[in-house]
């Protein structure tokens, strides 16, 4: 799903002005390697994630997220840490402007993950020396570098 009807709501009365939005984001390893998801808007690599809906408990937005973006269900093994600012900051194409305060969980994959071709266009594994010659969101290295806390 592109917009919640809860943002929409907003944007109807804020239109493109910046809004700032609690979100998600998982980080699902195999080893050393990380999954991460090419986005249909930007084209650029990031982990998975997305926003958190009223009255939903982040931990079950995160394991929403990965399942509608890929179709895999997730178990949580723990916090990564909480981001946001600058580096959390998006235009979308449409104009739209959004500062993302995301929690990060470590996830485990159970199941094959594909994607959506909605807003994930391509996923893959990868490891840090790969992910560091991709084009992708910056923010993503210091969660993946707060990532080896839980290992």
């Amino acid at each position: 799903m592109s917009i919640s009807p809860y943002v929409a709501s907003i944007r109807a009365r804020i239109g493109h002005e910046f809004l700032l939005l609690p979100g998600v984001t998982a980080v699902i390893r195999d080893g050393a390697r990380f999954l991460l998801a090419r986005h249909a808007h930007s084209g650029l690599w990031s982990l998975i994630g997305g926003g958190v809906e009223p009255g939903e408990e982040p931990a079950d937005a995160v394991e929403r997220e990965v399942l509608e973006e890929t179709g895999a269900r997730v178990r949580i093994t723990g916090i990564v840490g909480a981001y946001g600012g600058q580096p959390m900051a998006v235009t979308y194409p449409n104009g739209d402007e959004v500062g993302y305060i995301s929690i990060a969980y470590a996830c485990e994959l159970l199941d094959d993950a594909t994607p959506d071709m909605e807003e994930i266009v391509e996923l893959s594994w990868f490891s840090r020396e790969e992910i560091a010659r991709l084009p992708r969101r910056d923010w993503i290295d210091r969660v993946i570098n707060d990532s080896d806390r839980d290992q």
